[in-house]
Order: structure tokens, then C-alpha cells, then sequence
């Protein structure tokens, strides 16, 4: 008895905490969804940077709205789905990093900072607001115009993944 206790027990437990709560479906990815949300909306970012990029913000928009849709099987709807997205940049810089011997910049950071409002229409706790920021260096001989799309590619990228992990990964 005392064996078949230690299998029946956890499978008990097991079932006892996934009757809490939130009902929540696991997809191949690990993202975490309510299983009653079938929309999801990502609202069109605003660009409130001091150093606006043209485009910037549908870029980021894309990637997100590109994200959700590969890694989710909710639909796209323009607003007000169960699940929504609304974000603005809020900052677009390059600075120095490190100083080399002659004083130059031997190196500059390129950053972009992007603030999130989330909401989950099934469970408010799991609704945020919250900004992301991710930066990539660069040799400070280079012209920022010259890396500026293969930074911003991965930089933009690092972020949606960000934004997704906090709202569907639970970390």
C-alpha cells in the first residue's frame, strides 16, 4: 500500500491544484492562456521617443502582433480583445560606453525602451504595465546609420520576446 500511496498522492495533488483558479491551456511553445480567451488585440505603438525613428512603431507593432500569432492560436482582432496589448517607445538612444586611451568612445550602446499596458480579461492579476528596455553594442568606428537596421532588427526582436514571455510565460 505504502507504494501504490506514493504514486496515487501526487496525481491527487496534482489534480487538486489544477482545479484553481484560472482555467489555463498550454500550447508547444509554453505559453500560458486562458482557456476561455479566443481574441487578442495589439494596439498600434505610439512613438514618444526624444529621437523619433520614422516607421519605428509599426515595426514593433508587426513584430508583436507577428509573435502572438505564431505562438498562439487566438485570433487577431483589431481592439478590444480578451487579451490586449497598447505601447508607446519611449526611448531611442545611442550613447558611449566604454573610453578608449585617447579618450574616444571605443564603443557605444544602442538602446530602445518600449512601455506595455496588457490586459487579460480573464484573470487582472496577470495584467501588467511595465517597460522593456534591450540594447546591443556596437564599434564606435562604425557610423550608427550604417548598423542601425541590424541593430534595431535584433533589438526589436529581443523585446517582443520579452513582452511575450511576461504575458503568456508567466516569468
Amino acid at each position: 500500500m505504502d507504494k501504490m500511496a506514493r504514486i496515487v498522492l501526487p496525481l491527487v495533488m496534482l489534480l487538486l491544484a489544477g482545479s484553481c483558479g484560472v482555467k489555463v491551456k498550454y500550447s508547444f511553445t509554453g505559453a500560458s492562456i486562458p482557456v476561455d480567451a479566443k481574441t487578442i488585440s495589439v494596439a498600434t505603438f505610439q512613438n514618444r521617443a526624444s529621437l523619433v525613428q520614422p516607421g519605428l512603431n509599426q515595426v514593433v507593432t508587426d513584430a508583436l502582433i507577428d509573435m502572438c500569432q505564431s505562438q498562439t492560436n487566438l485570433d487577431m482582432i483589431g481592439s478590444g480583445g480578451d487579451l490586449s496589448f497598447e505601447g508607446e517607445i519611449t526611448d531611442y538612444k545611442t550613447q558611449p560606453l566604454t573610453v578608449g586611451g585617447d579618450e574616444q568612445a571605443a564603443s557605444n550602446r544602442f538602446s530602445i525602451t518600449v512601455k506595455i499596458r496588457y490586459v487579460n480579461n480573464f484573470d487582472a492579476e496577470s495584467s501588467f504595465e511595465q517597460s522593456f528596455t534591450r540594447y546591443q553594442d556596437y564599434d564606435s568606428g562604425l557610423d550608427l546609420s550604417a548598423v542601425e537596421a541590424s541593430l534595431t532588427e535584433e533589438i526589436v526582436k529581443m523585446l517582443t520576446e520579452d513582452i511575450f514571455n511576461r504575458a503568456f510565460v508567466n516569468w
